[in-house]
C-alpha cells in the first residue's frame, strides 16, 4: 500500500449525532479527529496507485478483439496490456495489436513523450519492445511476472529458439538500463477484497438487473459470474502451481523470487489482485444486459460492440476504487473512435482520459469537509470541494477531443447537473452510464439535466427492451425499472449503503485527481 505522510487517522470512536439532528441525538455515529472535525460513517479501504495501474494493465490485456485469434500475433506471442503514467496521471491504455507488441504500440502513440513516464505491463515485455522504450527515456518499467510476451510455457513443439534468445536479451537490457525494471506488487489494504466484493454485488449495474428480473437470486448470479471470471483470470495470469512458477521465474532471470518466502508472497499478492478484478468485472453483469438507447418501447443498441462497452465500464469501475469521496466512488474513462484502423488491439478506439472523484490535486484529505446531504450545515458539506470523475477525465485528457470524431464517456454513475454542461461543451458525443439517479434532486447535487440533455447520445445500462406487450403495459423506463422516477422528494434522497466506495481514511494522504 501507499505509505501516507504524517500520522495516520485516529481510530473512529462511537458518539451521538447531536440534538440538532432529526433523530434527536439518538443515532450513534463514528467520529474521527480530522482537521475539519467532520463526522463520518466510517472509512473504507481504497486501491493503491500501483495496484490500480496493475489491474488496469491486466484488464487491457483482455480487451475484446474483433480479429480472429490467428491474425493477432504469432503462436509464441502473448497479448499484453500496458498503462502509461506521467506525473501521476494515466496518459495511455494500450494492448497488443495484430502486428505490433504493446511496447511498440506505445512508441507509435507517444514517441518521445514517453520520457519520464512509468510503464505498467501485464507481463514482461520482449527485448524488441524493451530496447525501444528504454531508449525513449522512461523512468520506470513494471511488469506482472506471468508468462512473458514471447511465451515460455507453450508446448515444446511450439516453443522455438526465439523465446530463449529473447530471455537472454531482455535480461541484458535490464541490467544495463538506467530505468528501474521491476515487479511492483503490493498487498491489498485490509478489508479491501471484502469491500470490493460487497460494493460490486450492490453496484448500480446489478441493481438494474435485480429490479428487472422478478424472482432472480441476484446474490447467486453474482457469485456464479465472479467464480467464472476468477477461473478465467487465474488461468491467464497465475502460472499453474508454485513449482511451475518457480521454474518460469528462473527462466526469466528472476531467481531472487525463487528463494525463501518470496514466491509465496508473490503469488499471494497476485491472487489478491486477480480476485479483486474478478469481483469488479462481475459487478457489470453479462448479457442479456447491455447499453441501449430507449425509444418508445424499442431499443436502439449502442453503435459500439457491447463487449467493448462493457470492458470500458469495468475500467471506470476500477478507477472508482481510488476515490477520495467518503461516500460514493465514481470512475470515468473517455475513448474516441479514430475512424481508421488502429495499430493496437483496441481497434479504432483511442484513449482520451480517465479520472475518479477526488479533492483538488496537492491538497490534504482532511483539509475539506466530508459531510453529505444528510447534515444540516450546508457550508460544511463536501459537494463544493470534490472534483467529479468526469471533470478529472476532461481536465487531464491526453489528447484533444476533435470535432466530428465520435467521443465516448463511460461513467459509473449518472452525470450530475454540474458535469452535463462540461460534457456537452467538451464535444463528448456519447455517454454510457446508468440512470438510477436521473431526475433526482438531492439539494446540493442534482441529476435533473441528464434526461433533457440534447446533442449527446445517451446509452443506458439495461436489459435489451422488447416490443410492447399491450396498451396496458407499464411505462418502459430507460433503466428497465418501473416507478423509480415517481418517488417523492424524500425518497429521492435515499442513499443506499451498497453503493458506497470509501477512501482509506488517512487525513494526511495527498488528494490525486488521476492516479
Amino acid at each position: 500500500m501507499e505509505a501516507p505522510r504524517g500520522q495516520s487517522a485516529p481510530r473512529p470512536s462511537s458518539a451521538s449525532c447531536g440534538e440538532t439532528c432529526p433523530c434527536g441525538g439518538r443515532r450513534p455515529v463514528r467520529t474521527t479527529g480530522t482537521q475539519t472535525d467532520a463526522r463520518l460513517q466510517g472509512h473504507g479501504p481504497r486501491l493503491s496507485k500501483v495496484n490500480l495501474y496493475t489491474l488496469l494493465s491486466l484488464w487491457m490485456e483482455l480487451f475484446p478483439q474483433e480479429l480472429p485469434i490467428e491474425a493477432e500475433c504469432s503462436r509464441t506471442d502473448r497479448r499484453t496490456g500496458l498503462v502509461v503514467v506521467q506525473d501521476g496521471k494515466v496518459v495511455g491504455l494500450h494492448c497488443s495489436g495484430p502486428e505490433l507488441h504493446t511496447g511498440q504500440v506505445a512508441i507509435v502513440r507517444h514517441g518521445a513523450r514517453l520520457a519520464g513516464c512509468q510503464l505498467y505491463f501485464s507481463r514482461r515485455p520482449c527485448a524488441t519492445c524493451l530496447k525501444m522504450i528504454i531508449n525513449a527515456g522512461v523512468s520506470q518499467i513494471s511488469f506482472w511476472p506471468a508468462d512473458p510476451e514471447i511465451s515460455m510455457i507453450l508446448p515444446p513443439a511450439v516453443v522455438n529458439r526465439e523465446s530463449e534468445l529473447d530471455s537472454v536479451a531482455t535480461e541484458k537490457l535490464k541490467s544495463n538500463s538506467r530505468a528501474p525494471i521491476c515487479i511492483l506488487l503490493q498487498p491489498l489494504a485490509p478489508g479491501l477484497a471484502q469491500f470490493v466484493d460487497e460494493t460490486s454485488r450492490g453496484s448500480d449495474f446489478r441493481e438494474s438487473v435485480t429490479a428487472e428480473e422478478v424472482g432472480l437470486d441476484a446474490g447467486e448470479l453474482f457469485n456464479r459470474q465472479r467464480r467464472s471470471h476468477l477461473k478465467r483470470f487465474s488461468r491467464e495470469f497465475l502460472v499453474g502451481t508454485e513449482p511451475q512458477h518457480l521454474k518460469l521465474l528462473a527462466e526469466m532471470g528472476l531467481e531472487s523470487f525463487c528463494v525463501g518466502s518470496h514466491i509465496s508472497s508473490l503469488r499471494h499478492n497476485m491472487r489478491e489482485l486477480v480476485e479483486v478484478l474478478a469481483a469488479v468485472a462481475a459487478g457489470v453483469p453479462c448479457p442479456p444486459h447491455g447499453f441501449y438507447r430507449d425509444r418508445l418501447h424499442t431499443a436502439e443498441p449502442s453503435p459500439l460492440n457491447q463487449e467493448v462497452a462493457r470492458h470500458c465500464i469495468v475500467q471506470a469501475r476500477l478507477l472508482a476504487y481510488r476515490t477520495e469521496d467518503p461516500k460514493v466512488g465514481v470512475g470515468a474513462v473517455i475513448w474516441a473512435d479514430g475512424n481508421a484502423a488502429g495499430c493496437d488491439g483496441t481497434g479504432q478506439l483511442l484513449f482520451v482520459g480517465c479520472g475518479y472523484n477526488a479533492y483538488p490535486v496537492g491538497s490534504q484529505y482532511a483539509e475539506y469537509p466530508q459531510m453529505d446531504n444528510k447534515q444540516l450545515e450546508r457550508q460544511r458539506r463536501k459537494y463544493r470541494y470534490i472534483v467529479h470523475a468526469e471533470q478529472n477525465a476532461l481536465t487531464f485528457r491526453s489528447r484533444e477531443i476533435r470535432a466530428g470524431e465520435p467521443t465516448m464517456l463511460f461513467v459509473t454513475k449518472c452525470p450530475c447537473d454540474e458535469c452535463i454542461p462540461l460534457i456537452r461543451a467538451a464535444g463528448v458525443t456519447h455517454i454510457y452510464t446508468t440512470d438510477l439517479d436521473s431526475g433526482k434532486d438531492k439539494g446540493d447535487i442534482s441529476y435533473l439535466k441528464f434526461s433533457t440533455l440534447q446533442g449527446v447520445n445517451k446509452f443506458i445500462w439495461q436489459k435489451c427492451p422488447g416490443p410492447p406487450v399491450g396498451p396496458s403495459s407499464p411505462p418502459n423506463l430507460a433503466n428497465g425499472c418501473v416507478g423509480k422516477r415517481s418517488r417523492g422528494a424524500h425518497a429521492e434522497q435515499e442513499v443506499h449503503s451498497n453503493k458506497r466506495l470509501c477512501p482509506n481514511g488517512s487525513p494526511t494522504e495527498d488528494a490525486a485527481s488521476i492516479s
